[in-house]
C-alpha cells in the first residue's frame, strides 16, 4: 500500500490548484453569463425601433404603434419633486449603493423563497435601468444576476445623477409613454418642467406597474397609487403635511388624448394594456409585431353608431327636463358567444375626451340586471321555472340595523303567488329578495364568480337587487354562458401576434369550463326570452329573431342596463354618468339603455344566418300558463312555451 505523505509542500500544491480550479470556475462563469450582456456604452444611443401594427378580425388596420418622438431633458429641468419622489418610492438609498442594495437583494430572497415564486425584486434605479433597456422582462435567476452585473458597469461608467437622468428619459411610464417629458405630454399635455406635485406623485408611481396604473387605463388605480406615493414622500419628509392633504385632494386633469386617432380606440387601449402585461412594453412598442384580434370591424361600427344615437337621444331628454350639467356616458361590450372573442367595445361617448373604459374598467350596480344570475342558481339547484313564490311586502330584519329592511317591487305593485318565470319577466324584487333567501346568498356570490363576475359580491340578501358593484365585460361573459350551453369562456380581444421573422410570438389559449348543466342554461335562455316577449325587454321584439336578455335599473335612476344575446352574439349596455348621479326620472334600463341594444343587435344579425336556441334531449317543451305554472291549452291567448327539465314538467291543465 502507498503511503500518502502530507508535508508543507505538497498541501500548498493542493491548495494552489484547488485555489486555481475555482478561480477557473468563477471565470468561466463570469464568462457564461456576462459574454451576451451588451455594452454599456449604447446607453447613450439607445433607439425605438419597428412599427407594431393592430388589425380586426376582418383584416382592417386598426392602429399602428410606435414611440413617441423622444426628447430627453437634462435633469436640472425635472421638477425635484419628480425626482424625489422615485428616489422615495423606487429606492430610498439610491445615492449610498453601489448599484445593487445586497440588504434588499437578502430580504427579497427571502419572501421569494418562502412563496416559491418571484415576489420581490429588490431592483435598484440602475438595476431597472438596466433591465428596461437590455433585458426581457423574464424573472429568472440569470437575469437577475446579469442585471447586478450590468448596475455595477453602468455606477462604475456614470455618476448616479447621470444614472438618474438616464432612467428618467428612458423608461416607460405607461401608454406608450418612454420618458419623463412624453409621459407629462402623454398624460397631462403639458410639458415635464410644468409638473405640479400631485402629477410629478402619479407619474413617480409609473414604473412599477406601468400597464395598469396608466391614468388613461385606470383613473381610480392611478389615483391610489399616486397617494401611495405622496405618503411616501411625507414620510421620507419631502413634503410638509400641509402640501400632502392638499395634493391628495387634487383632481386628475387628464390632457386632450388626440395624438393618433385610431380605429376602434376603447379596444386598441385595452389591447395594448393586455399586451404589456403578456410581452412587455419594450417588444410591443419597438418589435415590429403584428397582432390579430378579435374585433368585428363592421360589428365596431354598428356599436359606436348605436351609442352615439341612444347618448344623443338621451342628453336631449335631459336637456329638456332642465338637468343640471348632463354628462350621460355609455359602455358596450360585444362578445362571439361559441369563442370568447370580443366583436365590438365602446367604453365611453369619446375616448380622446376621457379615455377611461366603462366596458372593461368601471364598477357599477347593475340592479336587477344581476337577477339572472340568481334564477340560474336556483334552476342549477332543481327549481322549475314554473315554482311559485310570494310576491308580497316583507320586512326582514337586520343584524346591524335597528330597522327591518322592506324591500319593494319598483312598480309598487304586488301579484301574490307567482312562476319563478313571472317574477324575472317582470323583474319582480320581492321574489328575487325571498328566493336568495331559499338559496342562501352566500351560494349565490360562489355561483356568481363561478360565471365570471370577477369584483367582490357582498353575500347579503340585497345582492339579488344587484347592489353588488360588477364590470360590464364580466356580466356579459355571464349572460354569454346560457346561450353558450353552459360553458363560461373568459372573454378575450387578441387571437395571434407575429413578429418581423413571420414566428408566431403569441397564440390565444381561451381559458374555458363548464360551469352550468346544458339543460340549466337552456331554462334560463328560455326565461330570459320570456323578459322580451312578455316582460320588461318588450321593445325587442322589434328583432324578428331568438333573442333574450335582462334590463337593470338601479336607485334614482343612477345606472341604466341591458344585457341580453342572440344564439351567436352576446352584449351588454350601460348608461349613466361617471359622478354616480341620476339619468333622470324614468330612465330605466327599458328606456336608456335597451333601444342602444337594440339598435346594435339589430345591424349585427342583419347578415347572420337565421338560428335558434340550443334545447338539449334532456329537456321538454310545455305550453305553460306563465301566472299559475300549469299546463295551457295550445289557443291559450295568455299561455307560454317553457322548458323544463325531464320529469319537473307540469301534468296539470288550467
Amino acid at each position: 500500500m502507498v503511503k500518502l505523505r502530507f508535508n508543507k509542500k505538497n498541501i500548498a500544491i493542493l491548495l494552489g490548484l484547488a485555489c486555481g480550479a475555482i478561480f477557473g470556475i468563477m471565470i468561466g462563469v463570469f464568462i457564461a453569463l456576462t459574454h451576451d450582456l451588451p455594452q454599456i456604452r449604447s446607453l447613450e444611443t439607445f433607439r425605438p425601433s419597428s412599427v407594431t401594427r393592430i388589425y380586426s378580425a376582418d383584416k382592417v388596420l386598426l392602429a399602428e404603434l410606435f414611440l413617441e418622438k423622444r426628447d430627453p431633458v437634462p435633469l436640472r429641468v425635472i421638477p425635484d419633486y419628480l425626482k424625489k419622489a422615485l428616489i422615495a418610492t423606487e429606492d430610498r438609498k439610491f445615492y449610498r449603493h453601489s448599484g445593487v442594495d445586497l440588504k434588499g437583494v437578502l430580504r427579497a430572497i427571502i419572501k421569494d423563497i418562502r412563496a416559491g415564486e418571484f415576489v420581490e425584486g429588490a431592483s435598484t434605479i440602475t438595476q431597472q435601468l438596466a433591465k428596461t433597456l437590455f433585458l426581457t422582462p423574464r424573472k429568472t435567476l440569470l437575469r437577475k444576476i446579469k442585471e447586478a452585473f450590468l448596475a455595477f458597469q453602468m455606477e462604475r461608467r456614470y455618476t448616479k445623477d447621470e444614472i438618474l437622468e438616464l432612467y428618467l428619459n428612458q423608461v416607460y411610464f405607461g401608454s406608450g409613454a418612454y420618458g419623463v417629458e412624453s409621459a407629462a405630454r402623454i398624460f397631462f399635455g403639458k410639458p415635464v418642467k410644468d409638473l405640479g406635485l400631485a402629477e410629478c406623485a402619479l407619474v413617480a408611481g409609473m414604473p412599477k406597474l406601468p400597464s395598469r396604473y396608466s391614468p388613461l387605463i385606470n383613473k381610480d388605480l392611478s389615483i391610489k397609487r399616486r397617494n401611495i406615493v405622496l405618503k411616501q414622500m411625507k414620510e421620507t419628509g419631502i413634503i410638509t403635511e400641509t402640501e400632502f392633504n392638499k395634493a391628495i385632494e387634487e383632481p386628475l386633469n387628464l390632457g386632450k388624448q388626440n395624438k393618433h386617432p385610431v380605429e376602434a380606440p376603447y379596444f386598441v387601449e385595452y389591447v395594448k394594456n393586455f399586451l404589456e402585461d403578456t410581452l412587455g412594453s419594450s417588444i410591443l412598442y419597438k418589435g415590429g409585431l403584428t397582432v390579430f384580434t378579435t374585433l368585428d370591424s363592421g360589428l365596431q361600427k354598428a356599436a359606436e353608431h348605436a351609442v352615439a344615437k341612444g347618448l344623443s337621444a338621451l342628453e336631449t331628454r335631459m336637456k329638456q327636463r332642465k338637468t343640471e350639467d348632463p354628462a350621460p356616458q355609455c359602455a358596450l361590450v360585444s362578445l362571439d358567444v361559441p369563442s370568447g372573442g370580443i366583436f365590438a367595445m365602446v367604453g365611453g361617448k369619446n375616448f380622446y375626451d376621457s379615455p377611461f373604459n366603462r366596458a372593461t374598467s368601471a364598477r357599477r350596480q347593475p340592479g336587477s340586471a344581476f337577477k339572472p344570475i340568481v334564477y340560474a342558481h336556483a334552476i342549477e339547484r332543481g327549481f322549475p321555472q314554473n315554482t311559485m313564490i310570494l310576491d308580497a311586502p316583507v320586512a326582514f330584519k337586520s343584524a346591524n340595523q335597528e330597522e327591518d329592511w322592506r324591500p319593494e317591487n319598483f312598480s309598487r305593485e304586488y301579484k301574490g303567488e307567482i312562476t319563478l318565470r313571472m317574477a324575472l319577466t317582470h323583474s319582480k324584487n320581492i321574489p328575487a329578495v325571498r328566493l336568495i333567501e331559499m338559496l342562501g346568498s352566500s351560494s349565490v356570490a360562489r355561483f356568481g364568480h363561478t360565471l365570471g363576475i370577477e369584483s367582490s359580491l357582498y353575500p347579503n340578501l340585497a345582492l339579488a337587487l344587484g347592489t353588488s358593484d360588477v364590470k360590464l365585460i364580466n356580466l356579459a361573459a355571464a349572460y354569454a354562458v346560457f346561450p353558450n350551453r353552459g360553458k363560461l369562456i373568459k372573454p378575450f380581444g387578441v387571437m395571434e401576434v407575429i413578429d418581423r421573422s413571420e414566428r408566431v410570438v403569441w397564440r390565444v389559449k381561451p381559458e374555458k369550463k363548464i360551469v352550468m348543466s346544458r339543460a340549466g342554461a337552456a331554462i334560463m335562455t328560455n326565461m330570459l326570452s320570456g323578459v322580451i316577449q312578455e316582460g320588461t325587454g318588450r321593445k325587442a321584439r322589434i328583432i324578428k329573431r331568438p333573442v333574450a336578455g335582462k334590463t337593470g335599473t338601479t336607485n334614482e335612476y343612477k345606472d341604466a342596463f341591458f344585457v341580453g344575446f342572440s344564439p351567436s352574439i352576446a352584449a351588454g349596455v350601460w348608461v349613466g354618468q361617471d359622478a354616480y348621479v341620476t339619468l333622470g326620472k324614468r330612465e330605466t334600463g327599458a328606456k336608456a339603455a335597451l333601444p342602444i341594444w337594440i339598435e346594435f343587435m339589430t345591424k349585427a344579425l342583419a347578415d347572420k344566418p337565421f338560428q335558434y336556441f340550443d334545447i338539449p334531449d334532456d329537456v321538454v317543451k310545455v305550453h305553460m300558463d306563465p301566472s299559475t305554472g300549469r299546463l295551457a291549452s295550445d289557443d291559450s291567448p295568455h299561455a307560454v312555451t317553457a322548458l323544463f327539465k325531464k320529469g319537473t314538467e307540469p301534468r296539470q291543465y288550467q
